[in-house]
């Protein structure tokens, strides 16, 4: 299989052997299979638990409008790539086609969408949270209460656009069409949204160092500032990966930079348990409470009111 073409999510379907060949299995891409679909299963976990908590226990404000939405689309990344290994670990083992090269390009094509949606609503909350800090009085007075659900619409919009054209140039179209695609999607994630996300959080990241905002939500910034790091370990090196595989070069596996994305999309909500659950004394406290401490802090809940 040719990855250049449209690089498939994790797996690595084994041709059929004829009757007088033996089977082998790979298993080193079995063990990473497995691992993938563990943390998939973590991770569905952890998501579903914030969707329950942000969406039922918790008042929402306008920064769990976003978190919710971003829990969403982890979910659905996980959904896809823990369907993949799995499928990859049953054809691994009995040695026979069961997934069609069609049928991972649509898995992969659907991979990007939630990348491109969690990478529009991080950069989104960082530059709402820097915002807040830096024009405080003007945020609390020209914020609309619907902003945050409005934001949100539009990027899913954006995102299903971007997808959608994509995704038919790389389905209907040759393969040149679908690598021009391709790249000029990446370089205007990069271009466009990355940088604002960056320098939004650097901004962050002094202030909290800096500490002059004590009325501030700090441990709500802290999880923004971790999450968006992770983002930027996990995720990226898969962006960097398929993009140079548009121009046949290879830095890695693909296998394991799937793995790394599926880390990210499982993290969060343990980013959200820890920051709120450590105190002084670092103790441990109820899932719901640790949420509460991270989302309904005094800084977010005023200017939602």
């Amino acid at each position: 299989m040719e990855l250049n073409q449209t690089a498939p999510p994790p797996t690595s379907p084994l041709p059929e052997t004829d009757g007088d060949e033996t089977c082998r299995m790979e298993v080193t891409g079995m063990a990473i299979d497995g691992v993938t679909l563990l943390i998939c299963l973590c991770g569905l976990l952890g998501n579903g638990a914030v969707l329950w908590l942000l969406g039922v226990c918790i008042r929402r404000n306008p920064i769990t409008v976003y978190i919710l939405n971003l829990a969403v689309t982890d979910f659905i990344f996980l959904l896809l790539m823990g369907t993949s290994s799995l499928l990859c670990m049953i054809e691994n083992a009995s040695c026979s086609t069961v997934l069609s090269l069609q049928f991972l390009k649509s898995l992969f094509l659907l991979s990007l969408f939630s990348y491109n949606m969690g990478l529009y609503l991080l950069t989104t909350i960082s530059i709402e949270r820097c915002v807040s800090i830096l024009c405080p009085l003007w945020y609390r007075c020209h914020r609309s209460r619907h902003l945050s659900a409005v934001v949100c619409v539009l990027l899913w919009a954006l995102s299903i656009a971007v997808i959608a054209t994509v995704t038919s140039l790389c389905l209907l179209h040759e393969h040149e069409h679908c690598q021009i695609a391709l790249i000029v999607m990446y370089v205007l994630n990069f271009l466009i949204f990355a940088p604002p996300m960056v320098i939004s959080n650097v901004i962050l990241f002094i202030k909290v160092l800096c500490g002059s905002q004590k009325r501030q939500p700090k441990r709500l910034y802290i999880v923004i500032l971790l999450t968006v790091l992770f983002f930027l370990i996990f995720v990226v090196p898969l962006s960097i990966w398929n993009f140079l595989q548009q121009f046949g070069y290879s830095i890695m596996s693909y296998q394991v930079a799937f793995l790394l994305a599926c880390i990210n999309s499982s993290i969060n909500p343990f980013i959200y348990f820890l920051v709120g659950s450590c105190r002084r004394h670092c103790s441990l406290v109820s899932l719901q409470v640790a949420f509460r401490r991270v989302f309904e802090e005094t800084g977010v809940t005023t200017i939602s009111s």
